[in-house]
């Protein structure tokens, strides 16, 4: 959490695990600001012609990923956009450089019951494993992205036992 203050017109960036409210939060904060709200996953969604799961079956993570570099690149050109990035968004150094250049990056975090009880039930996000149980999966890879996330943030925003109201009054201190 590095840079401070806010300088507009830029981005809103909302980076974190799934299941840590940045589509809800990225919800209310277009509302508030007026601001179109633009997810990166479902941009590629809606290029693809495919769910996440199907574009990962047929051409693996990899190809996702250049999906969702392409994404980051175009949607970080615009200016007063809410960009709400998928949780993997954070692994590729030229996502982050490319979201920074033009925006203020929130780090929304959870801890892995909140997220596993907010998540349990979405079939529209494949295994980032493949091999473990739901709540092993989550602490496997947010032990390896947690590091990546504080390294991008601007801001962190913890989200447990949050209300929406709360989530986004913390969100708009940072801001302001």
């Amino acid at each position: 959490a590095s840079r401070v203050g806010v300088s507009f017109p830029m981005n809103i960036v909302l980076i974190g695990y799934r299941g840590t409210g940045k589509s809800t939060v990225g919800k209310v904060l277009a509302a508030r600001l007026g601001w179109p709200l633009v997810s990166t996953d479902a941009e590629i969604v809606r290029r693809a012609g495919r769910s996440v799961p199907e574009i990962v079956a047929q051409h693996g993570w990899e190809h996702f990923r250049d999906l969702e570099s392409t994404v980051c690149r175009e949607f970080s050109a615009q200016d007063r956009l809410i960009i709400d990035t998928g949780g993997g968004a954070i692994l590729r150094q030229e996502n982050v450089a490319c979201l920074r250049k033009n925006g203020v990056l929130f780090w929304l975090t959870a801890s892995v019951a909140t997220i596993a009880s907010r998540i349990g039930r979405d079939t529209q996000r494949p295994s980032l494993t493949g091999t473990q149980s739901f709540v092993e999966e989550i602490e496997e890879v947010l032990a390896v992205r947690t590091p990546k996330y504080r390294e991008a943030a601007d801001h962190i925003v913890p989200t447990d036992g949050c209300t929406i109201n709360r989530g986004r009054l913390r969100l708009h201190r940072a801001i302001a």
